[in-house]
């Protein structure tokens, strides 16, 4: 999983603000489906955000760190039912700070 400094994960958070779900995890959890369509979403924009259909705070937490440790991203903040994650594409159009 990566990992990222407190001021990239703040970087990060100011770039989310406009952005929209791309991905929901249903009632169903976390399906291989689910994984699937997270790694295509993170492929072409890197930093997504994950709307979760679930009032289960812990299963949420479960489940951004599951979704991080299969995708090989890093998570960024859950906030909600709203998890943001990032992970760098091949060639990265988000440049971290230092």
């Amino acid at each position: 999983m990566l990992e990222l400094t407190p001021p990239q994960r703040k970087f990060l958070r100011a770039e989310a603000h406009g952005l929209n779900p791309v991905v929901m995890i249903g009632n169903a959890g976390l399906t291989d489906a689910v994984v699937k369509e997270t790694l295509g979403a993170l492929a072409a924009h890197e930093l997504i955000k994950i709307r979760v259909l679930n009032n289960d705070r812990p299963a949420r937490e479960a489940w951004l760190a599951e979704i991080c440790e299969k995708t090989g991203a890093a998570p960024v903040q859950h906030i909600g039912k709203l998890l943001l994650i990032y992970k760098p594409a091949k060639e990265p159009r988000i440049v971290l700070p230092k």
